[in-house]
C-alpha cells in the first residue's frame, strides 16, 4: 500500500495578515520555519522514500526541513503551486471583499470566481491531482512520499484525486499551516483518505489558505 502525505507549508507574514498569496513567492517567517522543523520531526518517523515540493519557496523551504533529517533530495513540480488568484494577489481578504464584492461572494460560496483572473477550481484540482499521482510513483510499492504544497491546492487536489464533488469538499476545514493529509492507495480500493489536518498543535489561529 502506497502512502502519500500532502503537507501544507509553514506560516508566512501574508498568512498572518490574511493577505492573498496565490502564486506570489512569499517566504516563510520565523514561525513558519519553526513549524516546518517541528512537523519534520514527526514526518521523518514515516520513513519517506521521496520528497516532492511546489517550487514556491514557502513550500520548498518547508520540504527542506524534512530533507535535512532524511538526506533525501527534493524534487520540485510547479503544478503543486497554490491556486492562481490573479488580481486578488497581494490584497487582504478584507480588501478583496470591499473592492471586488461579487467575486468575493462567489468565492465565499465555494463557486468559481468570475473575473479577476482567478484560476478555476476544476483547473486547480486537475493540475494538483496529476502532480500528486506522479509524485506517488516515486515511491517503491508500499513506500511513502511526502508532498509539500499549499492550502487551497492541497484540498482541491486531494478532492479531485478522490473523486469528491464540490459540496463534499466544502465540508473539509482549511488545512492549518504545516499540517497534512494522509492518503493511501492499493489496487483493490484505489485512493482513500486515512487522516486529515494532522500535525503539531497549532500555535495560533490560521487564516484561510490563500
Amino acid at each position: 500500500m502506497t502512502r502519500l502525505i500532502v503537507w501544507r507549508h509553514g506560516n508566512t507574514d501574508w498568512n498572518a495578515g490574511a493577505r492573498v498569496q496565490g502564486q506570489t513567492d512569499v517566504p516563510l517567517n520565523d514561525l513558519g520555519r519553526r513549524q516546518a522543523v517541528d512537523a519534520a520531526e514527526l514526518l521523518v518517523r514515516m520513513r519517506p522514500a521521496a520528497i516532492v515540493a511546489s517550487d514556491l519557496s514557502r513550500a520548498a523551504d518547508t520540504a527542506a526541513a524534512l530533507a535535512a533529517l532524511t538526506g533525501l533530495a527534493i524534487s520540485t513540480d510547479e503544478r503543486l503551486r497554490e491556486r492562481h488568484f490573479g488580481e486578488w494577489q497581494g490584497l487582504t481578504m478584507a480588501e478583496v471583499a470591499a473592492q471586488r464584492p461579487e467575486e468575493h461572494a462567489r468565492w465565499t460560496a465555494g463557486a468559481d470566481v468570475i473575473g479577476g483572473g482567478v484560476e478555476t477550481l476544476e483547473d486547480l484540482g486537475k493540475r494538483v491531482s496529476d502532480a500528486l499521482q506522479d509524485a506517488a510513483r516515486q515511491a517503491p510499492p508500499g513506500g511513502t512520499v511526502v508532498v509539500a504544497t499549499h492550502g487551497a491546492a492541497a484540498r482541491q487536489g486531494v478532492g479531485h484525486l478522490l473523486g469528491w464533488g464540490r459540496e463534499q469538499l466544502r465540508t473539509l476545514r482549511a488545512l492549518q499551516n504545516c499540517h497534512w493529509v494522509e492518503l493511501t492507495h492499493d489496487s483493490a480500493r484505489g485512493w482513500q483518505m486515512a487522516a486529515y489536518n494532522v500535525g503539531v498543535l497549532a500555535e495560533r489561529p490560521v487564516p484561510p489558505p490563500v
